[in-house]
């Protein structure tokens, strides 16, 4: 019996998130106008996160400075991000999905499979429900999304990339000539710049390419592991199941999908901050404090590894879990590896105080605690964009370099919802 497969991808994510909340109240469109999401416009510090349409016209680029994209586009407008918002936008989206598939995986903040096998006495048109569910997100949630459809993850995946916005694709296994062999071998997913290189010196230009080329000697120019994946991927070979949301783990975790490898300490560490700062808020929110706190890195060869430590005291602040997360990301790392994913996850919690207290209590400690109570109530009353962290952790939330984000926030079980 054949799969049936859908990828939904978020157009523009952030930037829609954004402007979707802005239009619903009262505000202008960003979509509508020269925007971007990330940054300070009056310290013109921070990269470029996301933009619009009209601001990509003007030259503006994701991952670039401010300032530069200041010069290209001096009316600007800039938002910051909101992390707490992206989250509560792709929940939303991805419950509408839920009334439609029987399965739907969460593959990144702002992307979803559905598993839509066997539903063909329900929706005898697929392309028809693939409408259906966009345009209800579209009219119920103020943004859009592409649906692409195939008989397994990576067809639909390459589906849902074709023509943006607001569209629906398909991609068969008997489209693949067609469709798929002609693209440039970089368009090819999990092809990043460097592979692309490697490949395209080795003559290998387009995915047809890729796909005509013996598995041996694409594996000798990229490796065994990824040659493989990558010669399967252009001949529209996947076998990997759609798999459900996992029960939820007694913690909080968050990861995020870089847009560009890291290759430098110096660019994972405000990734860390960024990341460290919303789980720690969330798990503040609930009342808990952890125990254990783990750092974990995904490299270009998909490895995934990760590393942890426990605490003799539970904590909740911000600038010891970050402290802590860069002394673990230090000891993961090899240095030169370049990295895929970086994530970070805060477990064996607890709500009750140390046992034992100290007589000479840490004034250090007690400000970082006060600034983070300051900084929680600052977000709660203005919203998650109302204020940043600055040098009191050595780095800003929003100078994040060229990544995007993938959020998955595991809450413990006995939380109250």
């Amino acid at each position: 019996m054949s799969r049936l497969i859908f990828h939904i991808d978020v157009n523009s994510a952030y930037l829609s998130w954004e402007a979707a909340r802005r239009v619903a109240n009262g505000e202008a469109d960003l979509r509508l106008i020269p925007s971007a999401i990330g940054g300070d416009r009056e310290k013109r510090t921070g990269v470029i996160l996301a933009k619009s349409i009209l601001a990509k016209k003007f030259g503006v680029r994701t991952g670039e400075p401010v300032a530069i994209a200041l010069r290209k586009c001096p009316d600007l407008v800039l938002a910051r991000p909101d992390f707490r918002l992206y989250e509560r936008s792709s929940k939303a989206f991805m419950d509408i999905c839920r009334e439609y598939a029987p399965v739907v995986e969460k593959y990144s903040i702002d992307e979803c499979f559905l598993d839509m096998s066997g539903t063909h006495r329900i929706y005898p048109d697929p392309v028809a429900i693939a409408h259906t569910i966009k345009d209800k997100i579209r009219d119920t949630l103020g943004f859009t999304v592409n649906v692409g459809i195939g008989e397994n993850k990576i067809l639909a995946k390459m589906a849902s990339d074709f023509e943006k916005p607001d569209k629906v694709h398909t991609l068969y296994l008997h489209e693949i000539p067609a469709k798929l062999w002609p693209l440039p071998v970089r368009e090819l997913f999990t092809v990043g710049a460097s592979t692309a290189e490697k490949l395209e010196n080795a003559r290998i230009r387009t995915i047809g390419d890729l796909a005509h080329t013996p598995p041996e000697r694409v594996q000798k120019i990229v490796g065994m592991k990824l040659g493989k994946q990558l010669h399967d991927y252009a001949n529209g070979i996947d076998d990997s199941p759609v798999l459900a949301e996992p029960e939820a783990a007694k913690g909080y975790s968050i990861s995020t999908t870089l847009e560009e490898d890291v290759v430098k300490a110096e660019q994972a560490h405000p990734v860390l901050l960024a990341l460290t700062d919303s789980v720690t808020a969330r798990m503040r929110v609930d009342g808990f404090k952890a125990y254990c706190v783990a750092v974990s890195i995904r490299s270009i060869d998909f490895k995934t590894r990760s590393h942890q430590r426990k605490l003799y005291d539970p904590t909740d602040i911000s600038s010891e879990v970050y402290r802590l997360c860069k002394q673990l990301f230090a000891e993961l790392w090899d240095g030169h590896t370049p990295l895929r994913l970086i994530g970070v996850a805060l477990t064996d919690l607890t709500r009750e105080e140390p046992a034992q207290i100290s007589l000479f209590p840490d004034e250090k400690k007690e400000r970082s605690r006060k600034l983070d109570a300051a900084y929680d109530a600052i977000h709660k009353k203005f919203g998650a964009s109302a204020i940043q962290r600055g040098s009191s952790l050595q780095s800003k939330l929003d100078v994040g370099k060229k990544y995007k984000a993938q959020m998955e926030v595991n809450d413990d079980p006995n939380r109250k919802k």
